[in-house]
């Protein structure tokens, strides 16, 4: 696969059926976000309400930190702090070991993404499985998430079915039947949440001053991983947290009706301590996020709820599915957190916008992905990561358009370029964008022409 997100959309792209299909699923869901959005009247205010209670969190983050880990040690909980993901994994890793843990059950989680955690307890013969439908699928199938919320949404039917009768999940040979195949999975997950050791759920969000973990599912999938085993892990991102059940119920309204389309997930779980004799553990996770919270231009991003409404609105990530990115979240959001944690390395994905700024229109939290793309295109140069041959042509841009008489001339001659090859004009090294465009026609007279000869009349 390619390194370079230009390159990889340009692979996927080589599949129509596919890339047709992915666009239309994901824009059927903002269909669906935009529905539930305008029954609720006062959605615009809820937007600018939760967009000021993060902003409120997240500059009072350690008196809210202290404040939460206070509840959760006061009932029992242990508490533990992760400078970055190798920290995170060897202190998950080391709870496992303690208990002599061999299998984990695990919820879909996003941060343990980020670190790699399943392959780090992999490697140390730990066997995790992943009890998310979707996660599930991708974890046998050895694939990453395409989607934050739909991590498996972009597999047909068939796939999994054909999936499943080759790991002995389905016994009907070619019934491909929705209900059918996710009832193999059921009946298959079971007996692993009775084998578990331990569970391991991430977290939607921290309540400050009660110590509750909140975990959203549809699938009931994180209360059997708690239920079950004796101990649960908890690994949470420190900027997840909210300061009270007001500020959580505003976000509760919006969560998943930004996600889904849905009027809010089928559970809602809350876990503040350890059941009657088990134990529960808290793992926080910076991860550059307090450097983060230092870029006076980007730190917003840690508003995010990952809610993935960016993605299903985006032009550019529907039709290019999140195969094509180089950081583990594509989508809009992507961009902005991988420019956040490493701006060399993933400053390629930046191009994978459009600008038309649908992103910034329905994030629940006003954090603005599309508008923050857009800066980070204008520091590109400065982290020396500028395309040489679009500076040049800005550049070039800036004479012509500075000079009057060389633009009116340069206008009079541009009829010539009609008659260029298509071959000329559509080399992805010279014109990366006429791949997929057809090219515009100079028209003969220009507009300055044509407005001169009108004003005369």
């Amino acid at each position: 696969m390619s390194t370079i997100h230009s390159q990889r959309a340009h692979e996927v792209l080589q599949d129509k059926e596919k890339v047709s299909r992915h666009d239309q699923t994901f824009w059927s869901v903002r269909e669906k976000r935009d529905t539930m959005a305008s029954a609720v009247p006062e959605w615009e205010q809820l937007r600018d309400l939760a967009s000021a209670i993060k902003r409120h969190t997240i500059t009072h983050l350690a008196d809210y930190l202290e404040q939460f880990t206070q509840q959760l040690e006061s009932r029992g909980v242990i508490v533990h702090w992760a400078n970055d993901a190798q920290e995170l994994n060897e202190m998950v890793y080391g709870i496992l070991e303690t208990h002599k843990v061999t299998k984990m059950v695990k919820s879909k989680s996003m941060l343990t993404e980020e670190c790699h955690l399943n392959e780090y307890l992999i490697a140390r013969g730990i066997d995790v499985v992943e009890t998310d439908l979707g996660e599930r699928i991708l974890q046998l199938m050895h694939s990453a998430p395409a989607h934050i919320v739909m991590p498996a949404i972009h597999i047909t039917r068939e796939q999994v079915g054909q999936l499943f009768e080759e790991k002995d999940i389905s016994k009907e040979q070619g019934n491909y039947d929705p209900t059918y195949l996710t009832q193999c999975a059921r009946q298959s997950l079971r007996h692993e949440f009775m084998e578990a050791g331990a569970g391991l759920t991430g977290c939607n969000f921290g309540v400050a001053k009660t110590g509750d973990v909140v975990v959203c599912t549809n699938e009931g999938n994180a209360d059997m991983s708690t239920s079950v085993p004796k101990l649960h892990i908890v690994t949470m991102g420190i900027e997840k947290l909210v300061p009270d059940y007001k500020s959580l119920a505003v976000f509760q309204r919006l969560l998943c009706r930004s996600a889904t389309g849905q009027p809010t997930t089928t559970y809602t779980s809350h876990f503040r301590q350890a059941r009657p004799g088990a134990e529960m553990h808290v793992v926080l996770l910076d991860n550059d996020r307090s450097e983060m919270m230092t870029n006076t231009q980007h730190w917003e991003t840690l508003k995010c709820i990952r809610c993935g409404a960016c993605m299903n609105t985006c032009p550019v990530y529907r039709r290019s599915t999140g195969a094509s990115y180089t950081y583990f979240i594509p989508g809009p959001i992507g961009v902005d957190l991988g420019m956040l944690h490493d701006p060399k390395r993933y400053s390629d994905n930046v191009s994978a916008c459009s600008l038309c700024m649908s992103c910034d229109e329905v994030c629940p939290v006003e954090l603005k992905p599309g508008s923050q793309i857009y800066d980070w295109r204008q520091s590109l140069d400065s982290i020396g990561s500028a395309d040489p041959m679009k500076k040049v042509m800005s550049q070039g841009m800036r004479f012509l358009f500075n000079n009057p008489s060389v633009y009116t001339s340069a206008l009079r001659f541009a009829p010539l370029a009609n008659i260029v090859p298509d071959a000329m004009t559509r080399s992805r090294k010279l014109n990366a964008w006429s791949v997929g465009h057809t090219m515009p026609q100079f028209a003969k007279p220009s507009f300055h022409q044509w407005w001169k000869k009108q004003n005369k009349k």
